[in-house]
């Protein structure tokens, strides 16, 4: 009797597209964010097969749940068994006040991310997140009434903290890699977490989704392509702000942002905001700037108006961001 064919994993083609465009002739260790959950696991085993004895699993240990230690040892034990380097490391995931639990994790996972890839020489870390991850952050966008960036979802690549991010696998549903993970026989955890529907994330996965599939079965690629969509429109309104904040100055000229429309002044409000200071105007902030600098005719016209963490300020012809303790303006 012919043996039966082995199961090829899902995650091979995945990654060689994204390999394509994003990563023609990767050199040096390649490195895979490795929770040893289903997403991350069925991602190591493809990076392994492409490129045997330069993968390396980075672990994160989070210290936020009593399963946390069996998660990080499992992850070892995996990996040395198929001659996969394996590096991890435990961080504190408290939050600071006024900062979401999830937020203060994600910072600090990324960042021992990156810090664990570049001592290791990784050309970047990749990712496991999977379609089924990009659906529920688009849903989570829109009960947000997000703008554009936050309609783009998950990028396919970007960068943070001096490393470059890869997410292969956002056209592939979650069901796929179980599915391939169980017929083959590879080992891997679930998070208890991951069905806590006291998190907005964990209801949408529980309620919405299943919901979406009833009634349009096969939905998740088209979520993934207006989230491309969103996010292809932004990148022309980056661009378009780049041109505009040319034309005003850094830190702009209230004069010249004058001169263009309402829609322009906002995005380049927005983008001088977040490259410069690294922050984001509420919509009802951003409504209120752009009535102070149509009313801004007078040389005693003061504009003031908290944002974020700071204040915009008006400058003598010019606005300005400052924090508190910075030197404020003359």
């Amino acid at each position: 009797m012919t043996p039966a064919a082995p199961v090829p994993n899902p995650c091979g083609p995945a990654l060689t597209r994204w390999c394509v465009r994003w990563l023609s002739d990767p050199t040096g260790p390649m490195a895979i964010a490795y929770s040893a959950g289903a997403d991350s696991t069925a991602l190591l085993l493809a990076a392994h097969e492409r490129w045997p004895g330069r993968v390396i699993a980075l672990h994160v240990h989070h210290g936020l749940q009593a399963a946390a230690d069996d998660f990080e040892s499992q992850g070892r034990g995996f990996c040395e068994q198929r001659g996969i380097a394996f590096a991890s490391i435990r961080v504190q995931a408290a939050h600071e006040p006024g900062q979401s639990p999830e937020d203060a994790a994600r910072h600090k996972r990324y960042l021992a991310l990156a810090d664990m890839a570049q001592e290791a020489g990784a050309a970047c870390v990749l990712l496991g997140q999977h379609a089924d991850d990009q659906a529920e952050t688009l849903m989570l966008a829109l009960s947000r009434g997000a703008g554009l960036p936050g309609l783009a979802a998950m990028a396919e690549r970007f960068e943070r903290h001096g490393m470059v991010f890869g997410r292969p696998l956002l056209g592939l549903p979650s069901r796929a890699l179980r599915d391939w993970l169980v017929a083959t026989g590879h080992a891997f955890v679930d998070d208890p977490t991951n069905t806590d529907t006291r998190y907005t994330r964990n209801r949408i996965r529980a309620l919405l989704l299943p919901a979406w599939d009833a009634c349009f079965p096969g939905f998740r690629p088209m979520l993934a392509r207006s989230a491309r969509h969103a996010a292809q429109a932004q990148a022309l309104l980056d661009d378009l702000a780049r041109i505009d904040l040319a034309l005003t100055g850094v830190p702009p000229a209230i004069k010249a942002l004058q001169t263009l429309s309402r829609e322009r002044q906002a995005n380049v409000l927005r983008h001088w905001l977040g490259s410069s200071a690294g922050v984001a105007a509420s919509t009802v902030q951003l409504d209120e700037l752009l009535d102070q600098i149509t009313d801004c005719i007078t040389r005693g016209h003061r504009i003031r108006l908290k944002v974020a963490s700071g204040f915009v300020l008006r400058e003598a012809d010019r606005l300005v961001f400052v924090r508190p303790g910075d030197t404020p303006p003359i």
